[in-house]
């Protein structure tokens, strides 16, 4: 049985940003409804306990290792009370988070509640490209840097989609299945900040491989999976032409090379024409909103021609590994069980 109350359910992997987070719900105001913290450690290594705050009590359970998905699923499925709210270990609740979570979630009818979420950007120069894609998260649906559910809600969906193992899309995912189980989805007045992180000049390249994911996603709903999950299009099909022209440039080459044939080289030189022109494209679009600095502008030339057939091949990658995949099954009181479409 679970109570009424609300567990906050944070999976981490143990980066400096769980002590902030962990200190800014201490120092805020309580929450009104009864509450419980619950840690999932997803560390790969995890030989020594997590360091926590003095005066912090939580439940800590040892995860898998198996990505956010899997951790969240550990993290709800030992909860103790009839809401579920998950936050992202790096992440700061603002003074009011507790109490405004509390007036989010009581008297809702709803199945799941959003959190606001803030990302500061800097005031004096236009943000970096990773800067903008970290702002994005603003304006993403249904995202567990914030999110809240109802227990009944979680165990009716199925929970998350563990064949999803990065944090990138599993919470889309879920949400679409929790609202085809007939839950409904609202936003709440609660509000997070969301620091940008530190990363290398390549994480850009990195996260390509998400790719994978969304291929896993279009095995599961169909080409008009975007709309359905709610989630903006993206460059993909451009991705691809880039490639292929790229791939085709250097097979005529080769070609041109073993046959002295002057059409391989005409072809070879039309279709690097193609992938110089639309790799420049790609750069431009990515530099001109941002800050134009030296290092910016190298890392978006490096990256514009790189990025292209990397998401190509994770997205190849996926689509070869999830043949036959079937949404995970829905399970409501009342109703035979049915995959989600």
């Amino acid at each position: 049985m679970t109570g009424p109350g609300v567990s906050i359910v944070v999976p981490t992997v143990g980066r400096p940003s769980l002590t902030a987070l962990l200190e800014a719900l201490s120092a805020g105001a309580p929450c009104p409804l009864p509450t419980e913290l619950i840690l999932v450690d997803d560390r790969p290594s995890a030989r020594t306990p997590l360091s926590l705050p003095p005066g912090i009590e939580a439940r800590i359970i040892a995860g898998r290792a198996a990505g956010p998905a899997a951790a969240r699923n550990l993290g709800w499925r030992a909860a103790r009370h009839a809401w579920v709210a998950f936050l992202d270990d790096d992440v700061l609740p603002g003074p009011d988070w507790a109490v405004r979570l509390a007036e989010d979630l009581t008297g809702t009818g709803a199945a799941g509640v959003q959190g606001r979420l803030h990302v500061p950007l800097p005031a004096d120069r236009r943000p970096t490209d990773w800067e903008r894609v970290t702002a994005a998260l603003a304006d993403g649906a249904w995202i567990t840097a914030d999110m809240a559910y109802r227990r009944e809600a979680l165990e009716a969906a199925g929970g998350f989609d563990e064949r999803l193992p990065r944090a990138f899309r599993e919470d889309a995912e879920l949400a679409h299945r929790v609202r085809q189980a007939g839950g409904r989805l609202v936003r709440g007045t609660r509000t997070v900040t969301h620091p940008v992180r530190p990363e290398s000049r390549w994480v850009s390249v990195r996260t390509q491989r998400g790719n994978a994911d969304d291929a896993l996603l279009r095995r599961l709903y169909g080409p008009s999976w975007r709309e359905l999950l709610e989630i903006p299009p993206g460059r993909r099909s451009r991705h691809a032409v880039i490639t292929a022209a790229a791939v085709t440039a250097l097979g005529c080459t080769v070609l041109a090379a073993r046959t002295a044939r002057p059409g391989w080289t005409a072809a070879a030189g039309l279709a690097a024409l193609v992938w110089a022109g639309a790799t420049a494209e790609f750069a431009a679009a990515r530099i001109a909103p941002g800050p134009r600095d030296r290092r910016e502008v190298s890392t978006m030339l490096a990256t514009s021609a790189v990025i292209p057939p990397v998401a190509v091949a994770h997205w190849l990658r996926g689509w070869l590994a999830w043949r036959g995949a079937r949404p995970q099954v829905l399970r409501v009181p009342g109703r035979e069980p049915v995959a989600a479409r």
